[in-house]
């Protein structure tokens, strides 16, 4: 059995493929933490988890049994660690490549499977939706050809993961960084970029450039308590 290691909704037409293509009986998919132990991995048989997407760490008792396969939207050994999306926005990047990778016991350093080029154009969650594309190639790529992950060559450069604070907009000057600050928190499960005053905290999704001076967006206004 194959396992799909995923509870965001992007990954719904991921499962729905690979399934189309395997067949329903060949793929699991694990999207509540409390199934995601190694009791349960045997119960079902598995033998290979793919993991799109999981903001929870990976247990040694399961990497080191089961073979997990994690895709990280960056060009590894570059971006290891948290919010890739977020951060390669901020640096500026207009591309990355999402990485598939042999989880081990440091962060991001497992042997690379493959690679595959992602624009990060649109919104976090169109980004997210057109990587789901990208991971359903790799995945049958890994599982067809049967790839084996070869060692990580290059620079080391980390991502420190952000948090809800840093959405603030209220310190951000130029207006193509403030787009780019509303779009890549444009999904849901993320804190959307907000700014606040003493009453009234406003958020916003849905940014369109119109020129070099204004942008339009949508705005959600939210009483304070």
């Amino acid at each position: 059995m194959k396992v799909l290691l995923t509870n965001k909704s992007w990954h719904d037409s991921l499962f729905k493929n690979l399934e189309d293509k395997y067949g329903p009986d060949q793929w699991k998919r694990i999207s509540d933490i409390k199934l995601f132990n190694k009791e349960y991995l045997k119960s079902i048989s598995a033998k290979k988890i793919f993991i799109p997407h999981w903001s929870h760490v990976i247990p040694e008792e399961i990497f080191s049994e089961f073979q997990c396969i994690l895709f990280h939207m960056t060009d590894l050994p570059y971006g290891r660690g948290g919010s890739p999306l977020q951060n390669l926005i901020i640096k500026g990047h207009k591309k990355t490549k999402i990485s598939a990778i042999s989880v081990e016991r440091g962060i991001d350093e497992g042997p690379i499977y493959c690679k595959s080029e992602l624009s990060l154009k649109g919104t976090a969650r169109e980004i997210f939706e057109r990587s789901a594309e990208n991971i359903f190639k790799m995945i049958c790529d890994i599982d067809f050809q049967k790839i084996e992950p070869k060692k990580q060559i290059g620079k080391v450069i980390y991502f420190n993961r952000r948090n809800e604070n840093q959405s603030d907009l209220g310190l951000i000057e130029k207006l193509d960084k403030m787009y780019d600050h509303i779009r890549m928190l444009d999904c849901e499960g993320y804190p959307n970029a907000f700014i606040e005053n003493e009453n009234f905290l406003f958020k916003f999704t849905n940014a369109k450039l119109i020129n070099e001076k204004e942008l339009k967006a949508d705005v959600r206004i939210i009483k304070k308590q």
